[in-house]
């Protein structure tokens, strides 16, 4: 099980990367882009996927993974039950939801300073 601190620990350090709290929510984001947000109640984690993808990430694991709300079928995002995700799995969500906020060459330069830490 992760924890929202697990996620900051994650968030902090991707270039750009903002924390807001917004209507009691906690989001991250770059620039006005939400790639990560939870619940009130910190149970559930919002994060930006492709949708083309999500259908068959859902059907992989649908005890952890689920679409968000009608209203917010329209974006790229999925969302996930905190206390079923590892601290491995959770790291590639978040790493790849930001990929998808910040231009191409933002993203290959951390993904190099991580491969070569």
């Amino acid at each position: 099980m992760v924890t929202i601190d697990d996620v900051r620990r994650v968030a902090r350090d991707l270039p750009r990367s903002e924390e807001h709290l917004i209507r009691d929510r906690v989001k991250f984001r770059v620039g006005r882009i939400v790639y990560v947000a939870f619940s009130r109640d910190e149970t559930e984690m919002g994060f930006g996927y492709p949708k083309e993808e999500r259908d068959a990430l859902i059907a992989s694991d649908p005890e952890t993974f689920h679409l968000p709300r009608p209203s917010d079928l329209r974006y790229h995002w999925v969302e996930a039950w905190l206390e079923r995700l590892d601290r491995e799995r959770m790291t590639e969500l978040v790493i790849d939801a930001w990929t998808m906020t910040v231009p191409k060459k933002v993203w290959s330069a951390y993904r190099e300073s991580a491969d070569s830490g």
